[in-house]
């Protein structure tokens, strides 16, 4: 089945060993599902727009790094390698074609439309394998605290509790399969990850837009929204090949600015 609304947070209380745990992850999964929507609206929007863009236009082709690192830099306070206006001067500037729109700048035209239908479904179930990941889940007195060595397994847990109850395998995918910015079996095995060896990346746009949102909330405690730049620092934890990805991502998507959602949430953005 496709689940609706109703039956998404049936799923969701279904599985939730307290109600401190269902705020949490359901908070995180509404907040991912609502930027990924926003960032398939983009998208389609450019992607609309795909005939009438000038020629050179930094939404058509163009080089991911630079791209990437001039998207980074809006905002950037000034410092030792910026102006008085604070605008970045040791990296090129990018000048869109298409102004910011759903709380995002830049993006690159898709080669298709986004379903933001299955978007908005996928992202209010992407995480719904964390509840089984608790080191301390609300029910023991003590505050809620995931288990750091089993978290890894959350996507893959998801993914089978959601077949399990009958949802439909293209759904129970985004749980699999947004993961950082894609798990391969290369990933896998290199790191001695507690998952059986296979790739955990996203098989469609749909499943790599609720990849990319993800991104841009932690349910650490306190939950917390994540800039594009601090992403890009935690992906390069991971390797430079990491952080390329996060890079070629932010220059299809566009970089989300998390201000307002933060401050609509009342969390801290870091």
């Amino acid at each position: 089945m496709i689940p609706t609304l109703e039956q998404i947070d049936e799923l969701h209380h279904k599985i939730a060993p307290s109600e401190a745990a269902y705020d949490l992850v359901h908070t995180h999964c509404v907040i991912v599902s609502r930027i990924a929507r926003a960032l398939a609206h983009r998208q389609n929007a450019l992607f609309m727009r795909r005939c009438t863009l000038p020629a050179g236009s930094p939404e058509l082709d163009r080089d991911p790094d630079s791209a990437g690192a001039s998207l980074l830099t809006l905002g950037t306070p000034a410092d030792a390698s910026g102006d008085a206006s604070g605008t970045r001067t040791d990296v090129p500037q990018l000048d869109f074609a298409v102004a910011p729109s759903d709380d995002i700048t830049g993006g690159r035209v898709p080669p298709r439309l986004i379903d933001e239908r299955l978007v908005t479904i996928g992202g209010l179930l992407h995480d719904i394998g964390t509840y089984q990941v608790f080191k301390h889940d609300g029910n023991d007195g003590e505050p809620l605290k995931f288990s750091g060595k089993q978290y890894i397994k959350h996507g893959l847990l998801g993914y089978e509790y959601l077949l399990e109850n009958g949802v439909d395998e293209s759904i129970a995918q985004f749980a699999r399969n947004h993961t950082g910015v894609g798990l391969t079996r290369e990933d896998v095995e290199r790191q001695g990850l507690p998952l059986p060896p296979a790739d955990y990346v996203p098989v469609n746009l749909e499943q790599e837009t609720v990849m990319v949102a993800d991104k841009y909330n932690s349910k650490s405690l306190p939950p917390k929204f994540v800039t594009a730049e601090a992403y890009t620092r935690r992906a390069a934890k991971f390797g430079e090949e990491n952080r390329r990805r996060w890079l070629e991502l932010l220059d299809q998507y566009g970089v989300f600015d998390v201000r307002p959602m933060a401050a609509e949430y009342h969390m801290i953005v870091i």
